[in-house]
Formats: structure tokens, C-alpha cells, sequence
């Protein structure tokens, strides 16, 4: 075999298909990805790929899960189809619309392009765990009082957002509009808010009402006018 079939790591001297190769090439990232972390594991072949299972300890609104997971599998879908918290959607699958952003270890990240075996021993939020019992979380209840949401597909996403994206406010984080960014201060003005939240798409239109909503919670005012 030549070295440069050697490299595709193949072990059938026939070419490999375009599957065949996306499906090597997942296994790889994975692997480079997960390398550092250090949980049990099994694998199985499954249509004559081999497939990794993570014996994984997931935290989810301050909840101990203890779940096996393709190491491929999003977490997106870990919560949804593993651990029944549907509340967190599935829009394009790609992270360009933000409808599945969830909060890990204080930053939002979109959990279609997180995989779960990267959250071993992470505090991961989801829409479910913002509120305390009976009390909506003060961005919830601004959602609900300025109207902020129409079909409401997005919504879990928009709020996991505009709550993370308030902290990065406050820790100084800046962003494409920021007046300031040497100094690393910012006003959340409206403008701001808006281009921090520009990765959260709403297919309905409400992003007035969004941005009032988040203006809202900025100012203190936990959802009441």
C-alpha cells in the first residue's frame, strides 16, 4: 500500500467512499477533541464503523446525570432525547439561528455544535433550570410581559442567551459596537443588545420586544414595566 493510501487509514485497498471518509474523519476530530478528558469508555461496530460510547457525569440545572453517549452525539440532543428537557430546540442544526443556545459553565454556546462528551463535569443550563420553582427567572417574566415571543420556537434560546449575555456584559466583555474597546468598557446600550443578540435568530419578527424585554432585566426592573 502506498503512503498515501496508508494515510486515509483504511484498511480494504479498495477507494474509499465520501461516507467512509466523513465517517474516519468524525472519529478523528473526536478523538483529538476528547483526548485530554479521561472517562470510561466502550466501542462497538455498528455498520462496520466503530462506534465509541462515553461513560459520562453530566450537570444539568445543578442535577447529576450519569449517562452513555456516542462521544458524537450533541449535547443538544443528549438533553433532549438522553434526559427528557425538551425545553431547548432543534432549529437548523447547523448554529446559525441560536434556537438551541444553552448555558455552559456561565457562557452561552449553541448545544447543536457542543458536543456532549465535552461536558463532562460541566454545570450546564437549560431553559428548564432559569426559573426557582413556581418563579420565572426575571428574563422569562420580561419575555412574557413585553410580549417578546410569537410562534415561541426560539424563545428558550433567545432567554438562555439574553441571560448570559448580560454577565459578559458585566464582565466587561465587548463587542462589534462597543465605543470603547482598549478599556473594555461598555454601556448596553440598544444598539448593543442588539448585536449581541444578532446570533439569535426570530423568524416571527419580535425583536423590539426583545430587546425591550432585555433592556428591562438590564435596568433591574425583573420583568415588571
Amino acid at each position: 500500500m502506498s503512503k498515501e493510501r496508508e494515510f486515509c487509514a483504511f484498511e480494504s485497498d479498495e477507494i474509499p467512499t465520501r461516507r467512509d471518509f466523513i465517517k474516519v474523519s468524525a472519529l478523528g476530530v473526536g478523538a483529538v477533541m476528547l483526548g485530554s478528558k479521561a472517562f470510561a469508555s466502550t466501542t462497538e461496530v455498528v455498520d462496520g464503523v466503530p462506534v465509541e460510547t462515553a461513560n459520562l457525569k453530566l450537570t444539568v440545572n445543578g442535577k447529576e446525570y450519569a449517562v452513555a453517549v456516542d462521544t458524537r452525539a450533541s449535547l443538544l440532543d443528549t438533553v433532549r432525547d438522553g434526559l427528557d428537557l425538551t425545553g431547548s430546540k432543534k432549529g437548523c442544526d447547523h448554529g446559525q439561528c441560536g434556537a438551541c443556545t444553552l448555558i455552559i459553565d456561565g457562557q452561552r454556546q449553541l448545544s447543536c455544535l457542543t458536543l456532549a462528551a465535552m461536558c463532562d463535569g460541566k454545570q450546564v443550563t437549560t431553559i428548564e433550570g432559569l426559573a426557582k420553582g413556581e418563579t420565572l427567572h426575571p428574563m422569562q417574566a420580561a419575555f412574557v410581559e413585553y410580549d417578546a415571543l410569537q410562534c415561541g420556537y426560539c424563545t428558550p434560546g433567545q432567554i438562555c442567551s439574553a441571560v448570559a449575555m448580560l454577565e459578559e456584559s458585566k464582565r466587561g466583555d465587548v463587542s462589534q459596537v462597543s465605543t470603547d474597546v482598549k478599556n473594555r468598557t461598555t454601556t448596553l446600550s440598544r444598539d448593543e443588545i442588539k448585536e449581541r443578540m444578532s446570533g439569535n435568530i426570530c423568524r416571527c419578527g419580535a425583536y423590539p420586544n426583545i430587546v425591550d424585554a432585555i433592556e428591562n432585566v438590564r435596568d433591574g426592573k425583573g420583568g415588571k414595566r
